[in-house]
């Protein structure tokens, strides 16, 4: 996993959950690439923060765990 240090320099749209409300505290995903298969994920709070880098595979592994509360 890479990251950068300003969010707000990638190329890219951001968007988060439909199931998140205006003003909660998520997290927005950004695609980088979609030849390399890469997506940001950032603090929707801090725009101009890190953001952390994830292939699809590495992303779907994550959000899977989540799902399995794997992450203790």
């Amino acid at each position: 996993m890479k990251h950068v240090d300003d969010a707000s320099t990638l190329p890219v749209t951001w968007w988060k959950s439909s199931a998140s409300e205006a003003a909660s505290q998520c997290v927005e995903c950004g695609i980088v690439s979609h030849d390399e298969q890469i997506v940001a994920i950032r603090d929707s709070k801090a725009p101009s923060g890190p953001a952390l880098l994830f292939t699809y595979d590495a992303l779907a592994g994550l959000v899977g765990a989540l799902r399995r509360d794997a992450l203790k």
